[in-house]
């Protein structure tokens, strides 16, 4: 259920509640390809499940390749939870084929026989079911060294491109021998730009700011550990939807908005949710921009949606028209957006005589 937002007379804008979606499917496991056929769509939505599966408990005696198709037909039933929706993206866990409970030494000579069956299997059911799916891994590169990776595959099944883990666990080398990654790459997709961070990441500036600079439209966290607060500010600081994929349902796999709210979130009872999202928004502040706002929502009404969390002097305003960007609603009735304003602001604290 949607509530419409109004802007009272006095200035005030009411909350908007933000509608929660859990989705329940059971049935064979066998066959997991759908066929697909999809309603047109404003191109600024996304419909993304996140699954926050744990790891595969696996006997660790047992023959390497048995261990692959354990964990195939595991990500097999974990899919099969979510393509009855028909996401456009799928995301799961860090190290999402790593079985527990393994030595180092088994589990190196697991992803040996494992090569990239899994990732393989990944790509085949993006490419059966039209959408994007994130295999996160260990990854070997073609010099032998290992990364800690997650790797976008197309709606074709293709590699759209990979991201390398930042910042390491210090033992990840020291034990694991997997290096860090150097880059931080946006990946264009066909619903926008993404940018990505897996599990301690999430920790330092460095990446954060990155990001930052880039302006992606989302970012995908798959990790081991939620993050707690850090979450809600990656997403407010880099003006950004977030989607994280936690491993375990017994800690959150949720997607947050550019203001830091929650907007879908998995359950003590089922590992995944599935949601859609409009990436068509902006954040503005209050300052100057109540009365524009104000006409900005007389004009369009329910074409456009004006969010505001309280307390935080920020509103996110998402374009509902089929036809007219929030951009292009924002330069009409000329509201100036969030960084716009922190802008104007620092600069004035730096004009000569206007410090003291």
């Amino acid at each position: 259920m949607k509530l419409p937002v109004k802007l009272f007379s006095a200035g005030f804008l009411s909350l908007l509640v933000l509608s929660y979606s859990n989705y329940l499917w059971a049935g064979k496991t066998d066959e997991i390809r759908l066929h697909v056929s999809r309603r047109s769509k404003k191109k600024s939505y996304v419909k993304i499940a996140t699954i926050g599966a744990g790891s595969l408990s696996v006997n660790s005696n047992t023959a390497p390749q048995k261990v692959v198709e354990k964990m195939i037909a595991h990500w097999r039933n974990r899919f099969a939870q979510v393509l009855p929706d028909r996401p456009d993206l799928i995301v799961v866990p860090e190290a999402c084929d790593r079985p527990s409970g393994f030595s180092l030494e088994k589990r190196l000579e697991y992803y040996k026989v494992r090569k990239n069956q899994i990732r393989d299997f990944f790509a085949k059911v993006a490419k059966e079911n039209n959408c994007y799916i994130v295999y996160s891994a260990a990854r070997q590169a073609k010099d032998g060294s290992w990364r800690n990776s997650s790797v976008m595959l197309d709606r074709k099944g293709k590699v759209a491109g990979i991201y390398n883990k930042n910042h390491l666990v210090i033992e990840e080398t020291t034990k694991a021998g997997i290096l860090c990654g150097r880059d931080a790459p946006i990946i264009k997709c066909d619903f926008g730009r993404v940018a990505f961070a897996i599990c301690f990441d999430l920790n330092f500036d460095e990446l954060r700011l990155k990001y930052k600079k880039a302006g992606p439209d989302l970012i995908i966290f798959s990790s081991m550990y939620h993050g707690g607060l850090m979450q809600a500010y990656w997403a407010y600081s880099c003006r950004c939807h977030f989607v994280g994929a936690i491993a375990g349902r017994a800690t959150r796999s949720q997607i947050i908005n550019p203001l830091g709210q929650v907007v879908a979130s998995n359950t003590n009872y089922f590992d995944f949710v599935v949601t859609n999202v409009n990436l068509d928004c902006a954040l503005a502040h209050l300052d100057y921009n109540w009365e524009r706002l104000r006409k900005l929502k007389a004009k369009y009404g329910p074409k456009v949606k004006i969010t505001d969390p309280g307390c935080l002097g920020a509103v996110l305003i998402s374009s509902e028209d089929e036809k007219i960007s929030v951009e292009e609603m924002a330069k009409e009735f000329e509201i100036e957006l969030l960084d716009d304003y922190m802008t104007r602001a620092l600069a004035h604290r730096h004009k000569p005589g206007n410090m003291e």
